[in-house]
């Protein structure tokens, strides 16, 4: 028993530690060693648990996408109108100058060219897009949004202004640009409710 706890232990360990390396120096950057460094974790730990570096980055993107969906759901369930729940997901806390935990995977060329460690990163904006549609028309639907709207591409575009968001902020080096795309999208959604 005590040898299970102390073997997922060092997965747990192992994955975490990829998941910092990735985020610091991306798919190529991040070297099997390194994550057996960052992890105080042998190479016979890291291929017991894992076939290697590429089960274990999946391993480590699939866990930021959990969590990425398990905060988003937070928000899209607690109540209110749809737009206050959507206010609620785009105001929430982050660390906006890090960039989004996802978003920032797509401009790592390695993990873009590989379909299987492309494939979280891909099916989270989806469910994204998804989510934040069907809250758009069960809004429409209540009679808080105006019956013309496009729940699909409205959902696109909050999913386009947020991650645009994060660029223009890490480029100006403050939060400013972000805050006004999440304000000016909040703007237009609200200018658009009718549960005013």
């Amino acid at each position: 028993m005590y040898t299970v706890i102390m073997s997922s232990h060092t997965a747990d360990r192992l994955i975490e530690s990829t998941r910092v390396l990735l985020w610091e120096r991306g798919y190529v950057g991040t070297s099997p060693k390194a994550i057996q460094q960052h992890a105080g974790a042998g190479q016979g730990s890291m291929y017991h648990h894992f076939s290697g570096k590429p089960d274990l980055a999946l391993a480590a993107i699939r866990r930021t996408a959990d969590e990425m969906r398990a905060k988003a759901e937070a928000q899209f369930t607690a109540p209110g109108t749809a737009v206050e729940r959507i206010a609620a997901y785009l105001r929430r806390e982050r660390d906006v100058l890090k960039g989004c935990p996802i978003g920032r995977l797509t401009q790592d060329p390695d993990i873009m060219a590989d379909p299987v460690l492309r494939a979280p990163v891909e099916e989270t904006f989806a469910w994204l897009r998804g989510r934040l549609a069907g809250l758009l028309a069960e809004g429409r639907e209540r009679g808080e949004l105006p019956a013309g709207l496009d729940p699909a591409g409205t959902a696109s575009t909050v999913v386009a202004v947020l991650q645009g968001g994060y660029v223009l902020a890490r480029a100006a080096g403050s939060t400013e640009p972000f805050d006004q795309a999440v304000d000016g999208v909040l703007g237009l959604l609200t200018t658009h409710s009718t549960a005013r």
